[in-house]
This record gives C-alpha cells, sequence and structure tokens, in this order.
C-alpha cells in the first residue's frame, strides 16, 4: 500500500513538473510572436478603374533573423496590403512592408520600420528532422485573441514538387491542434522551442476548425525566402493563354494579365495598371481591363516556359536592379521601368 501510494505521488510530481516546464517554454518564446494587422484595397470589378473597396484583416507572425528586424508570416495575410502594421506582446506597435513573397508556398518576410533590439527573436528549427506524431504548439491570435496557444501533434507531411525542375514547390505539415482565422501565418513550435512551421490553412466543412490544420515547414519557407526568395511586386497577375490572346487582341501567344495592383508597391510605382471589369470565361474568372505584360527585362512572356523563367528570375533579382517591362494597354505596347530599393 505504501509503495503505491508513493508511486502516484511521484506521477502526480511528474506531471506538475511537465505542466510547469511547458508552461515555462512558452512563455520563453511567446514574445517573439506579434499581431500582424493589414488594410487591403481591391477593385470591386463594376467597370470603374478608380472603384474600391477597402478591407482589414488579421494574423500572425514571428520574429525571426539577426538583425530583430524580419517577421516570418504567410503570403495570404500580407500579399496584397497596403498598409501592414505588427503588434508585439509589450504593445509595441511598428509599420511594416513587405520583403519577399511567394503565394505557391504562402509564406512571405515582411521588413519592420526598425530593428527591434530589446525582443528575442525565434529560433528556426529544422523541419526535415521532424517526424509525424511529435508533439508540437502553435501561438497567435485566433479571432483577435493575441498569444492563444494550442497543442497538438504533427499528423502528416504533404510535399509538392515543380513540374519543371522538380525542387520542392510546397512542403506542409497536417497537424490536429486548433486552427483558426487569426492564427494564419503564426509560427508552430517543437517542444524545443524552435519553430518549425509557419501556420497556412485549415481544410473544413463546416467553417470552423475540424482537426486538419496546415502549416508550411520551416525548411520550405527559409528555402523560399532566402536561398531563392521571389521579390515582392505586389501584383496579382494570371497567365494567359494563347486563345485568350487573341480574344483580347494581346500580339503574342501568351502573356501575364495583371488582376490588381497594391498601392506604394514595386508594380504601382512601375506605372502598372490592374483589371477592373469582373469576367467570366468558362471556369475563369478575372478582372480585364488592366496590363498585359508580354515582356519582363529579357524575358518574352509567351510561353509557359517562360513565365518560369521569369519566376526564377525574379527569385534572383539583386537590389538595385533596374526592371525594363513591356505591357500591351489600350491597343498599345508600352514600355515601363522601374529601379529596385538597395
Amino acid at each position: 500500500m505504501k509503495n503505491s501510494v508513493l508511486l502516484l505521488l511521484f506521477m502526480f510530481s511528474v506531471v506538475i513538473v511537465n505542466a510547469q516546464s511547458f508552461a515555462d517554454l512558452v512563455e520563453k518564446v511567446d514574445k517573439s510572436v506579434v499581431q500582424i494587422q493589414v488594410l487591403e484595397k481591391q477593385n470591386l470589378g463594376l467597370g470603374s478603374p478608380n472603384n474600391y473597396t477597402s478591407s482589414e484583416g488579421l494574423g500572425s507572425g514571428v520574429l525571426v533573423g539577426e538583425k530583430n528586424l524580419y517577421i516570418l508570416t504567410a503570403a495570404h495575410v500580407v500579399a496584397n496590403a497596403t498598409k501592414i502594421v505588427v503588434e508585439f506582446k509589450d504593445g509595441t506597435k511598428l509599420s511594416a512592408r513587405n520583403k519577399r513573397v511567394d503565394k505557391t508556398a504562402d509564406v512571405a518576410l515582411i521588413q519592420l520600420e526598425r530593428p527591434v533590439p530589446n525582443i528575442p527573436a525565434a529560433v528556426l528549427g529544422n523541419s526535415d528532422e521532424v517526424r509525424i506524431g511529435e508533439d508540437i504548439f502553435i501561438i497567435g491570435s485566433p479571432l483577435g485573441l493575441s498569444h492563444s496557444v494550442s497543442r497538438g501533434i504533427i499528423s502528416g507531411r504533404h510535399v509538392e514538387y515543380n513540374e519543371t525542375n522538380q525542387d520542392r514547390a510546397m512542403e506542409y505539415f497536417q497537424t490536429d491542434a486548433a486552427i483558426n482565422k487569426g492564427n494564419s501565418g503564426g509560427p508552430m513550435f517543437n517542444m524545443k522551442g524552435e519553430v518549425i512551421g509557419i501556420v497556412s490553412s485549415i481544410l473544413s466543412f463546416s467553417g470552423g476548425f475540424e482537426g486538419l490544420g496546415f502549416a508550411a515547414t520551416s525548411g520550405i519557407a527559409t528555402e523560399i525566402l532566402t536561398q531563392r526568395g521571389r521579390i515582392w511586386l505586389g501584383t496579382d497577375v494570371l497567365p494567359v493563354s494563347a486563345e485568350l490572346c487573341k480574344i483580347f487582341n494581346v500580339p503574342q501567344e501568351g502573356a501575364l494579365m495583371v488582376q490588381n495592383v497594391t498601392e506604394n508597391s514595386p508594380a504601382y510605382f512601375m506605372g502598372m495598371k490592374g483589371g477592373y471589369v469582373a469576367m467570366k470565361i468558362g471556369e475563369l474568372e478575372f478582372l480585364a481591363g488592366g496590363d498585359f505584360v508580354l515582356k519582363f527585362d529579357d524575358i518574352e512572356l509567351n510561353s509557359r516556359e517562360n513565365i518560369e523563367k521569369l519566376w526564377e528570375h525574379l527569385n534572383n533579382v539583386e537590389e538595385g536592379h533596374e526592371y525594363k517591362i513591356q505591357v500591351f494597354r489600350d491597343g498599345e505596347i508600352k514600355h515601363l521601368a522601374w529601379r529596385m530599393e538597395r
């Protein structure tokens, strides 16, 4: 009987220690987690280039890097933002701007207006070493409730490759940790307190969380945003087929149709114009009336292969580069130029 009591006391003490250890871990890493508030403007597609609607958005992110100047988040949170405000746990609010964005993998790097030296940056873990079944936790702002914590496991790993070069285009962890609107862009931590993922989305039939959440792995995020990270231009584009080019009298057999241009973005300063007439051809919905990009620097966008070359080109553009763009607008070919900031 005495041994049984001692065993129960030991097990109870282990549970308390584990709970305290987890709480200490959360407290340690939580300072690097931020809430992101964005303002977006989108054309309504009703036939006027000046008819816009504004909307506010909310997401999460995490401070990364030695300079304490960058936030890692989800692309869909910030890609079309005309204004970004980052709020830290201590109440510090700073404006930020997009630095690198990859919508395919749904990861983005934004730059703060100034460094935050008194706030510790998160440590990025090696997601390639993560095993299915491992414990993880997520910190974010679900439904605006900042710095909320949810806990779960790695339920699966899903990888998609580029068709042309077989590089990883997307890689996601699947998790049963609770994810809701506002969690997007928030960090997924392992039990060492390392960031191994960036929350992306949920799969739901009810509109709420059903145990199927996804986070872009830290490996793919680091690979895309540092090694082959696409410079953010601030525009949504749609590849146009030869058939559509004939319909719109575009003078080549392929192009990129500009859908939206974010204010104060590189595309905005280049002078690109977005669409303003909502159209649908078959299952394809788009905004017509904007520019068709025919040529970007020395790359003619007249084929799928050349469009892939453009993405690779944008992955390797150095600061100070001068873009030279050829667009088809109102039946004429126009030439645009803009020099990238140093």
